[in-house]
Formats: C-alpha cells, sequence, structure tokens
C-alpha cells in the first residue's frame, strides 16, 4: 500500500465543499496542525501559565504583557484558538483514518498470489533449486509447514506457457498495517479527551446558559447564581481551599479575568493536615485527614487524602494540591522607627489574622499618616544556608592540590541528596511577611524574623534580628540587620536610636566622651574636641528637622560624613581625617549606650569582645535605620498557627478516552516499529520438460520481501530456505 499526502476526493458537489474536504482529509493538514500544537505547547511550558497580569509585567514588560494577553499565550491550554486548533485535528485525523482504513483491511487479506514467475528474480532475497517431489505434493507440504508458522497461505494451481504449476503465497505481519490505524486513532482519541477534560464544555455552559465570570470579592456565599456552575456539571477541574476544622462545598474554578464557582455536591470537612519537611526545609509529606460529607444521604465519610493517591466520591477525585495558612492569628508589636522632629510613637502591640488587615495611624496632629497594615503570610519554617560557600562572595575556584578523584566521583554518584559543596542548614524560626499600604493606595512588602539569627560562627558576634523590605514582588528583600542585646530584644538598640535623635542626649554623651578622652593636664584640648565630636555626632544622628538633601547629599549616617568630608576636606588628607572621625564616632557612640542604660536603671555594659561586636553592628544598624522607608516595623511576638489544605476536585470523563488512547498508541506504536511486514512466494513447476504435472521432482523459485531492510529479515529468508526447500537431488 503506498502512503499518499492526499485527502478523500469527492465526486460530487461544488468545488470549494471537495478542496475543503480534501484538505481536511490530507495527511498534509493533519501534520502542520500537529506541528501547531507542539509549539503552542512548547510555550505553554516554558511561558508560567494563569498567572497575574502583575507577574507578567514584572517579568515581560507593560508591552509584551499586553501582547501575551491579547493572544492569550498566558492561558494557552484554554484558549479558544488552541480549542479550534484541536478540534481541526480531530476532524482530520479522523478523515485521515476513514480514507485509509478501507485499504488497509482489504490489504490485510491480500497475500498477493497472481504475482508472475519472472517477477520473483527481481526480490532481494531469492533462491531457486529442485525438489524430489511431485510440485502439488511440494506446494501442501510448504503450505502446511507456512501455516504452522504463523503464516496466513493461498495456494494457487495455475497453467503456464510452460507447463502447470503450484504458486505458493504467504503473508506474516499484518498487525503492522493495524498499527498505523491504532496509532492516528490513539491521537483523536487524546485529543477528544483533552476537549473534554478542557475548558470547551465550561465554556459551552457560559454561552448557552448564561453563566459570567465573577470579578469582585466578598463572601463566596454571596456571590449571584450566574456565576455558579450546577453540581451535574460533567467536566471540571477547580481548586477547593478548606481550613481545619470547617468545611466547605463551593470549589474555584480560574479563569482569565476572574472565577467561576462549581459546587459539589457534597461538603469537605479538614479534621488535620499533616506536612513533614526535609533537612533543606523543603516538604516531605503532606496529606489531609478529611471527612466527606454527603449532601443526598447525609452520610460522613472519613478518608485520607496525600499526593497521587486522591479521594474519590461520586465521580469526583479529590486530590492533595498544596497547603496554604487558614487564618493564622498572629501578635505583632509595633516598634517606631522614625526620628527628627515627629513625635515618636510608642510601642503598641496588634492582634491580627493572616489574609487579613488592620488601619493605623502613624504621628499626629497635621502629620498624622492613615495606613492599612495587611497581613499576608506566616512561615513557622525557615531553613537557611549558613555554610561559607552559601554566602554572597565565597570563592568557587579549585584547589588542584585537593583534588580526590574518588571523593569527586563519589559526591556525584549514590543518593540524591549528595551535593558537590557543603551545606549548613538552620531552621532560624517564624518569620512574618506583611504590607503597609498608605492612604494613596502605595503598598512596600516587609518580611521579618521573630527570632534574633546569629549570621556569623564568632561566638562574640551578636545575633541579628533581620526586619526585610522590597517595593515590589519582583524584588528581593533587603534586610536591616539590628543587633539584639543582651536580653535577647532590640530595645538596647532602639534606646540607642532614640537617645540619638534628642539634642540634649547627644549633649550629654559628648560631654562624657570628652572628660573620659581629655587627659588631665590637657583641658585646653576640651573644647577642641568637644566641637569636633558633636560636629560628627550631628551629621550621624541626621538634621532636627527634615530639608530637601543638597547636591544628593546623604542627610545622617556615615553616608552623611563621607559627604560631610569629600565637600570640606582636602582629597591628601581625608583618610587621616576619615580614621580620627570614625574613632570619634565609636566612642561617642558608646557613651550614649551607656548613658542610656544608666538612665533605665541598668548595668553598664562591660568593656569586653562582645560589647565591641556589638557596638560595631550597632554602628552600621543605626546608620542604615536612616533608609528604613517605614514609621514602624512589626514584630512577630506570638502567633496561634492554622494550617489549610488547597484541594484539586475533578471530574474527568475524558481520562480514560485518554487512557485507552494511550494504549492505542502504544499498541500501534510497538505494531509499527517491532512488527515486520513479510510476504513470501514459492513458484513450483514440473522438472522435467515434458510439463506433466505429475512428474516425480519439481524446479522451485523461491523470493521473500519485507517492509524493512533488516538483518532479522535475512536470518529469518535463510531458516525458511532450510525448511521449505529440500537438499537439491
Amino acid at each position: 500500500m503506498t502512503v499518499s499526502t492526499h485527502g478523500l476526493r469527492l465526486r460530487a458537489g461544488s468545488h470549494a465543499l471537495r478542496s475543503m474536504v480534501e484538505l481536511l482529509s490530507s495527511m498534509r493538514f493533519s501534520i502542520s496542525l500537529l506541528t501547531v500544537i507542539c509549539i503552542a505547547s512548547v510555550i505553554g511550558t516554558v511561558l508560567k501559565q494563569q498567572e497575574p497580569l502583575s507577574n507578567y509585567v514584572n517579568q515581560f514588560g507593560p508591552f509584551w504583557a499586553q501582547v501575551f494577553g491579547a493572544v492569550s499565550l498566558n492561558t494557552v491550554y484554554s484558549a479558544w484558538w488552541f480549542m479550534l486548533i484541536l478540534a481541526f485535528l480531530v476532524i482530520s485525523t479522523s478523515l485521515c483514518i476513514a480514507r485509509s482504513t478501507p485499504k488497509i483491511l482489504a490489504e490485510l487479506n491480500h497475500v498477493k498470489e497472481n504475482i508472475r514467475e519472472q517477477s520473483l528474480k527481481a526480490f532481494g532475497h531469492r533462491a531457486e533449486t529442485v525438489l524430489a517431489e511431485p510440485p502439488e505434493a511440494a506446494a501442501r507440504r510448504m503450505g502446511q509447514t507456512l501455516v504452522q508458522g504463523g503464516w496466513k497461505v493461498k495456494l494457487q494451481h495455475r497453467t503456464t506457457p510452460g507447463g502447470r504449476g503450484w504458486m505458493v503465497a504467504a503473508k506474516a505481519g499484518a498487525a503492522n498495517k493495524l498499527g498505523y490505524i491504532a496509532a492516528h486513532s490513539a491521537i483523536v482519541l487524546v485529543c477528544v479527551g483533552g476537549l473534554l477534560d478542557g475548558d470547551l464544555i465550561v465554556r459551552a455552559q457560559m454561552l448557552l446558559n448564561n453563566k459570567s465570570i465573577y470579578t469582585g470579592g466578598g463572601l463566596i456565599a454571596d456571590v449571584p447564581v450566574q456565576h455558579r456552575l450546577s453540581e451535574r456539571n460533567p467536566t471540571f477541574r477547580a481548586n477547593l481551599l478548606v481550613a481545619e476544622g470547617t468545611q466547605s462545598s463551593t470549589a474555584i474554578l480560574n479563569q482569565p479575568g476572574g472565577v467561576l464557582l462549581q459546587d459539589l455536591p457534597f461538603a469537605v470537612e479538614l479534621k488535620k493536615f499533616i506536612v513533614e519537611y526535609y533537612s533543606t526545609g523543603m516538604p516531605k509529606l503532606f496529606a489531609s485527614e478529611i471527612v466527606i460529607h454527603d449532601r443526598e444521604t447525609g452520610e460522613k465519610i472519613p478518608a485520607r487524602v496525600e499526593v497521587n493517591h486522591p479521594a474519590r466520591h461520586k465521580g469526583i477525585e479529590i486530590y492533595q494540591s498544596s497547603f496554604d495558612d487558614g487564618g493564622s492569628s498572629v501578635t505583632l508589636k509595633a516598634v517606631p522607627m522614625a526620628v527628627g522632629s515627629q513625635p515618636s510613637s510608642k510601642a503598641f502591640e496588634i492582634q491580627g489574622t493572616i489574609g487579613g488587615s488592620s488601619n493605623l495611624t502613624s504621628g499626629q496632629g497635621a502629620g498624622a499618616q492613615k495606613m492599612t497594615l495587611e497581613y499576608t503570610a506566616l512561615r513557622v519554617i525557615n531553613v537557611e544556608n549558613f555554610s561559607e560557600t552559601g554566602k554572597l562572595g565565597a570563592g568557587t575556584g579549585v584547589d588542584v592540590r585537593k583534588v580526590d578523584l574518588r571523593q569527586a566521583i563519589d559526591s556525584r554518584l549514590g543518593a540524591a541528596n549528595k551535593t558537590k559543596e557543603k551545606k549548613e542548614l538552620r531552621n532560624v524560626g517564624p518569620s512574618v511577611t506583611y504590607k503597609l499600604r498608605d492612604a494613596a493606595g502605595q503598598a512596600r512588602e516587609f518580611h521579618n524574623y521573630m527570632l534574633p539569627v546569629k549570621m556569623d560562627s564568632a561566638e562574640a558576634s551578636p545575633a541579628l534580628f533581620l526586619l526585610g523590605v522590597r517595593e515590589n514582588p519582583a524584588e528581593q528583600f533587603q534586610y536591616l540587620r539590628i543587633p539584639a542585646d543582651e536580653l535577647g530584644s532590640m530595645e538596647g538598640f532602639l534606646r540607642m536610636r532614640r537617645a540619638l535623635a534628642d539634642p540634649s542626649q547627644r549633649e550629654r554623651a559628648v560631654q562624657r566622651y570628652v572628660r573620659q578622652a581629655i587627659p588631665a593636664d590637657r583641658p585646653d584640648l576640651a573644647q577642641q574636641l568637644a566641637a569636633s565630636t558633636s560636629r560628627a555626632l550631628s551629621l550621624f544622628a541626621g538634621p532636627d528637622l527634615p530639608a530637601d538633601s543638597a547636591q544628593g547629599k546623604s542627610l545622617a549616617g556615615l553616608q552623611a560624613i563621607s559627604d560631610f568630608m569629600e565637600t570640606n576636606v582636602p582629597v591628601g588628607e581625608r583618610d587621616r581625617a576619615g580614621e580620627v572621625l570614625v574613632r570619634i564616632l565609636n566612642g561617642v557612640l558608646f557613651e550614649l549606650a551607656q548613658l542610656t542604660r544608666e538612665q533605665s536603671g541598668l548595668k553598664p555594659l562591660p568593656l569586653d569582645e562582645r560589647t565591641q561586636a556589638f557596638m560595631a553592628q550597632a554602628v552600621l544598624s543605626l546608620s542604615d535605620a536612616h533608609h528604613y522607608p517605614a514609621p514602624m516595623a512589626f514584630e512577630l511576638k506570638d502567633f496561634t498557627q492554622l494550617q489549610a489544605s488547597v484541594f484539586q476536585v475533578a471530574r474527568t470523563p475524558g481520562k480514560n478516552i485518554v487512557y485507552l488512547g494511550c494504549a492505542l498508541l502504544i499498541l500501534g506504536i510497538f505494531a509499527m516499529l517491532y512488527v515486520r511486514e513479510r510476504r513470501l512466494w514459492v513458484w513450483l513447476a514440473p522438472a522435467d520438460d515434458t510439463g506433466a504435472e505429475s512428474a516425480a521432482s519439481s524446479r522451485a523459485t523461491m523470493a521473500m520481501s519485507t517492509n524493512r531492510q533488516t538483518l532479522d529479515g535475512g536470518k529469518e529468508f535463510e531458516m525458511l530456505k532450510t525448511k521449505l526447500l529440500q537438499a537439491p537431488r
């Protein structure tokens, strides 16, 4: 059978109809559609699907984000053009099968016994000999031998100009042609299953039943009926979020621009959520202990749902998709960060729920700012890498003197948890993420750890409170590091920050430092040192009244001192002057810290290595704190975790069709690749010149053809030649 790329050719109808049918049923059209679908699938795999529009804007820019939305590249598999191409592929492949199947079925029973004797001599596998038996007896013997070997045999008695003889025609491997039908039918079944389980039926309901996408907010129970799909919806795939101790019976179908609600014939109650972690902090197991409440019968069915182990009820499968926060309650302590002329707010505690928000007011009088505190996320476990290779700036070079081939090979073989680089993984405790939104609607995101984290392995180094901030989700968090005092709190740092913003406190610290630094025999240096110290501390603290930055200079911190030196100190003297100013600044800040401890009734800081490390970090933190973009930071003080499971509920009638298509595809490919179609012919004619059929000997001409030339074909021909053609006389 020859393969043609042309389609069905109608003999009746208009020219346009005949051309359309021929195009739809042609192989070239099917291959073109399949190529387009493959390209679209690659795009859908590379480009993240169904992400918020802001994510595409941040990653690709506004122009390309609009292009993706216009052609639905962000929702490829539910796009109307993808569904249309899939439907045309089903039609085209079905027509190809209808065109080719009759020819293939006809070929199954056709052994081509009418082939001429002279044609056998043109085959690659051929042999000739003389048999010591009559042609009829030899033909029947050969036919019986081939039938026992699984061949389909047909004997033909014919008269030729040279006399009367017998043609033995045989065929094997007919399943090779059936493989073509199975493989093409598999494409149709898989596409039909994809259409049934896709958004096609949902879109049809929206069109025929006046259903529309819901774009608002509020409670699920308040969503109107035109945004809800019936319990009898034949196919859907939706998400269901259930918090511990609650139950839900309404799932959400994400659609471009909004959602649709899918009512379920049962309610899912989450009794307990179970999660286990690897040492890296990645989830190892998450499972849900649930109870299914049947609405119709009132039956309560307990079940356990794990990844790849769904629960089933009334034709709906419940998969464990993910997990989320179920509305944990958190207690945050507001830490004032604003300084200058604005009155410093007192610390206070506020309680909230993850996913909720609270209204706040920062400042007093005309300068008061109204803000909204949005509780975004709570993470109980945060595993970080504290090894040298995991730190920024760690060397990546290879010392050839330390290369161990055995160790290098062993590190790359064996268990999957082996890594080339050593990691020091440590759980640094809970963290909270929140947003502060101003009256104009602009928001910054903050990420603060509950416990101080010891970043350095040195014993004297202080633990640090990490306060993260970023302007938009596309950026990484930048952290303000605040050293913890001897009580494990940030109160020591906050006392220094408040005193630094008070001119009178700064003046007392300057006087204390001058008294400590000036020898008793040099009182004439006191006034000059006091002026220099006061100037350095004022620059570091910043102006009492906020003012515009001159020529882009910094208003406070170490950068303000650097800007001052660039403007007022000659280039040749800057290094020496910088060392002097830094020494003076460190000394007066130490006296400022001691002063705040005395006023709070605490013991003075001892002059040891721990105090030195604390003060070194405190100077850096005080300098960076001026850039903190919020008037207050919120420290996580307490929480009550409430977890939730995210289930995927699906009714997929096309799944079994897809399974059948996959089975046919495997069988079809196996048949086409591993089953060889073979045809065998043996022409038997009398060996003597009289042409009498009853002659005692016969002349045999044998030939074989295969659809693929392989070594196995040659071996099989030699074996058949040995069996069918006896040794020559």
